[in-house]
């Protein structure tokens, strides 16, 4: 593999780089193809797009999806890449590691039409999952996010905005996403009677304290986890969840979640000010043109 592009997956690299991995989840969370153990140093990632260049004949030359952190070469088994479709270009197919894992929250959500739906957090995932709920016929989608600037990610996606003092509630379903005390509140709030939350934040070793003596049991209140690390259809296979989320990618509305772009040789620099929050981001995207050219 000679690769193209790669995602910088902000929240997970960041917690990854400061050590906030439990040591109880050392085995879940290690990436696919991660060198060296946690806490750090690790090498991780998950988000890489390159070319084919030695390997089946079908392959050969064809753009490909892996789940191998940010490194310029690499030799992984056939099964563990993905043939980027012809209506996704490959600087967009960075994307679809983050918009699996909201293909899997969905699954777990089982929205129907109609529904009454937030995302509470604007992040990469959470954009992930609004833009796929923006095409669910029916439904009624808001964004809910602290930062106004947000609305523009919003707008470009096809759902509503609102901050989480003026989300509309009385909700159907609310997925959270912004790994927060606060977000996991408001997505509480804003649900109507007998109503879900479907989590997926991550929160490595903090603990979350939460007002469970107000509306979580006068309302009948369901809170479900969701993670990416299993399947949730028994009648899917992890490569069948993995192509689906690259014919999603179709969709230009995805490119309002590329926000950044910057070199591999840049890395070094660009990842602390990205975990520092000195460059704003929900997609980062790596471009590998000047390391193919040394």
């Amino acid at each position: 593999m000679r690769t193209l592009w790669s995602g910088v997956s902000r929240g997970t690299e960041t917690l990854v780089g400061q050590g906030g991995v439990p040591e109880s989840q050392y085995q879940a969370m290690r990436a696919p193809f991660q060198r060296g153990d946690f806490p750090f140093p690790v090498k991780y990632g998950y988000l890489s797009v390159g070319v084919v260049e030695e390997g089946p004949p079908a392959l050969l030359g064809r753009p490909v999806f892996c789940l191998y952190p940010h490194q310029t070469h690499y030799v992984v088994p056939e099964d563990a890449v993905t043939p980027v479709p012809d209506a996704v270009p490959p600087e967009r197919a960075v994307l679809a590691g983050t918009v699996e894992t909201a293909v899997n929250a969905l699954w777990d959500a089982k929205p129907l039409v109609g529904d009454r739906i937030a995302v509470v957090g604007g992040g990469m995932v959470g954009c992930s999952v609004a833009a796929v709920l923006a095409r669910f016929p029916g439904a009624r989608v808001q964004l809910v996010d602290a930062d106004p600037a947000r609305s523009t990610v919003a707008d470009a996606l096809g759902v509503g905005f609102a901050s989480p003092e003026d989300a509309a509630d009385g909700l159907d379903l609310v997925v959270h996403a912004s790994a927060t005390d606060a977000g996991l509140e408001t997505s509480l709030r804003l649900l109507r009677p007998e109503g879900t939350v479907v989590e997926l934040s991550w929160y490595g070793s903090r603990r979350v304290g939460l007002p469970l003596g107000e509306f979580f049991h006068s309302r009948r209140l369901t809170v479900r986890s969701s993670q990416v690390g299993t399947v949730a259809r028994p009648d899917r296979s992890y490569a069948e969840r993995m192509a689906l989320a690259l014919d999603l990618l179709s969709d230009p509305r995805f490119d309002a979640l590329i926000t950044g772009d910057s070199d591999f040789d840049d890395l070094p620099d660009v990842l602390p000010k990205l975990a520092g929050g000195e460059i704003p981001a929900l997609c980062h995207r790596v471009g590998y043109g000047r390391a193919h050219d040394r």
